[in-house]
């Protein structure tokens, strides 16, 4: 999959992407960053060839004099920063709506593959921590969407010999390309796709990645809930983790979360605070 990433270098105290959420600040704690790591959706964005294109209908518009405004959208299952189920390549294998949303969030590895690579080798999973569970590997692709929102059909993906390495280690949940498709096969029979999905092992495709340094995090990912969808277009967020021994931010109030005006401290239970 494809999408275009920011090309704007972080700056201190800011969000690092265009479009993330803004960082939540706490008495006494340490901001957390955030990055928006998901494709915008556009009429004219970047489609996997072949894939149908994203449009967006007015249907109802307040300057045409109706109450309110509602467009219709049309999109593919696999359009922008999307997640692929098992049920992508195999018939019988479990849709979208099925995927328990603990498999796709939590701690996460971001991985930085040198950009005078053509594709993601086994050699290159030396580079992955040992146990790690969600994966994803910043490429010169994320560069490249940076400066153009245009395909382009020579793209960094995952070779299969990289796939069997990751299925092999028998801990990964997830693994996720700064790509339109996690793999490039001019043979039609997708081995990769097939090796890590026949696994188990979720993939996340369309990732912006070109402002996130290689690093730990906390991904946020939640597709959407197609009832028995081959795919589901996702938003997906990292989330800096807090170094060990420093205070955690504070939450943003959340309705029916406590009295008025209040907060909860992260990473403590009912209670006391909780994130």
């Amino acid at each position: 999959m494809r999408y275009p990433p920011s090309s704007a270098k972080p700056r201190a105290g800011r969000v690092k992407a265009a479009g993330a959420p803004p960082r939540h600040r706490g008495v006494g704690s340490v901001a957390s960053r955030t990055w928006d790591v998901s494709m915008p959706l556009f009429a004219g964005m970047p489609a996997f060839p072949g894939d149908p294109a994203f449009l967006l209908e007015p249907s109802h518009r307040i300057d045409r004099g109706d109450a309110y405004n509602v467009s219709a959208i049309s999109l593919g299952s696999h359009a922008g920063t999307h997640v692929d189920p098992p049920r992508h390549f195999f018939s019988g294998g479990a849709p979208i709506d099925a995927i328990d949303p603990g498999r796709l969030n939590g701690r996460c590895e971001v991985v930085e593959i040198p950009p005078d690579r053509k594709a993601v080798r086994a050699e290159d999973l030396a580079l992955v921590p040992p146990g790690a569970e969600r994966i994803l590997f910043r490429t010169a692709n994320s560069a490249r969407w940076a400066r153009a929102l245009e395909f382009f059909p020579d793209y960094v993906a995952l070779e299969v010999g990289a796939a069997d390495e990751l299925v092999a280690r028998g801990s990964v949940r997830l693994v996720g390309l700064d790509s339109l498709s996690i793999e490039a096969d001019a043979t039609g029979r997708f081995p990769v796709h097939h090796a890590l999905l026949g696994a188990d092992i979720l993939i996340l495709e369309g990732l912006l990645l070109n402002a996130v340094p290689p690093g730990t995090y906390e991904l946020e990912c939640l597709p959407l809930r197609v009832r028995g969808g081959d795919g589901g277009p996702a938003r997906a967020i990292l989330r800096e983790r807090p170094a060990v021994g420093r205070p955690r931010a504070l939450s943003p109030v959340r309705p029916g979360a406590g009295g008025r005006g209040s907060r909860r401290r992260s990473g403590s239970r009912p209670g006391t605070s909780r994130r």
